[in-house]
């Protein structure tokens, strides 16, 4: 009986979930989930621990998915493609946004977090994101060139006027020309103060004609996508690789050869909700700070704060990104100065 107990064990283990998802909360300035592939090893093998430290895959979503409910972050990105059935051999950082602008500080917290409690390498820290999250990508590779091993940004923009920093980053912007959501032109507007800069031979920029603001969402979905990130470094020369393609017709069979439930991994969460909101430091609330954002409080509205600061909402909505109906919360932050 016992040798048939062993075999049994032996036989069922590639079915036996060894990776986990873990759901972090109040542990940086952003709630976050955290995958640990099967790959994974902590670091108390000693010499080998430094061997074996895995590369990051930090995701940023858009704008759908703020909020305070973790499970939001699952709905599509890297996260949804491990659920789909895509192997990606990372730690999977995916934080999320209560509302307003991804702040590169915040993320950094997350990065911070995540470099000094586990067994990866800081060297290969890659940063994808859509929509929203594709501003938050290029504003945190932007402010953090030396810690970006690469980024991929799909129809996004950047809230930064200076981006020569983003001329030492291997970068892909990607964007349809038929975006509705975000105009190519956020994107063109990246590459032209890139350009004003000096010279962009680490950006890989592509726009792909007629394709809408949801199809870019299927490059999360690629196993390419991923094995083009994995070929950058922060070591070296960071060469960009330009022999990986992606095309709109690659977005739209991306899921074709995926098979749901084929990555296993269990999902550790003790909690289903958190209170977190707003931006670090809620002392400014309801103030406007020295780089010129407005710090929302109860019972705040999108015309009152338009109104305060000489704005309209229209106005307002426009440096923000953000619709007349979008709900914002207490702690969020406003762009309010031109």
């Amino acid at each position: 009986m016992r040798h048939l107990i062993i075999t049994l064990l032996i036989l069922l283990q590639p079915l036996l979930a060894s990776a986990q998802l873990h759901a972090m909360r109040d542990k940086a300035e952003y709630d976050f989930w955290l995958y640990l592939p099967d790959e994974y090893k902590d670091a108390s093998n000693g010499k080998r621990a430094k061997r074996d430290a895995m590369p990051v895959v930090l995701f940023l979503h858009g704008r759908s998915l703020c909020g305070n409910d973790l499970n939001m972050v699952m709905k599509y990105g890297p996260l949804d493609a491990l659920k789909r059935g895509l192997d990606i051999e990372a730690v999977i950082v995916a934080p999320q946004n209560p509302g307003g602008w991804w702040d590169p500080e915040r993320i950094a917290s997350v990065v911070d977090y995540v470099e000094r409690n586990y067994n990866v390498d800081p060297s290969r820290l890659y940063v994808m994101g859509m929509s929203l999250g594709g501003y938050g990508t290029l504003d945190f590779a932007a402010t953090y060139p030396d810690r970006v091993a690469a980024a991929m940004a799909l129809c996004g923009g950047s809230t930064l006027r200076n981006l020569g920093t983003l001329l030492d980053v291997p970068l892909w912007i990607m964007h349809g020309t038929a975006d509705k959501d975000v105009p190519v032109d956020a994107s063109r507007r990246v590459k032209r103060l890139m350009k004003q800069e000096g010279k962009t031979k680490r950006l890989r920029y592509k726009e792909l004609i007629g394709v809408k603001h949801s199809l870019l969402a299927r490059v999360f979905y690629l196993e390419k996508s991923y094995d083009w990130l994995f070929k950058h470094s922060t070591k070296g020369r960071r060469k960009v690789n330009r022999w990986t393609t992606i095309t709109a017709h690659d977005m739209r069979h991306a899921y074709d050869e995926l098979q749901r439930g084929s990555v296993k991994y269990d999902i550790v969460d003790s909690k289903k909700t958190s209170t977190k909101r707003g931006t670090k430091g809620n002392n400014n609330t309801g103030k406007v700070t020295a780089d010129g954002y407005y710090v929302v409080k109860d019972g705040d509205s999108l015309w009152r704060i338009a109104t305060n600061n000489g704005l309209t909402v229209d106005e307002l909505c426009k440096l923000n990104n953000i619709k007349s109906t979008d709900i914002i919360h207490p702690g969020d932050r406003l762009k309010v100065k031109r």
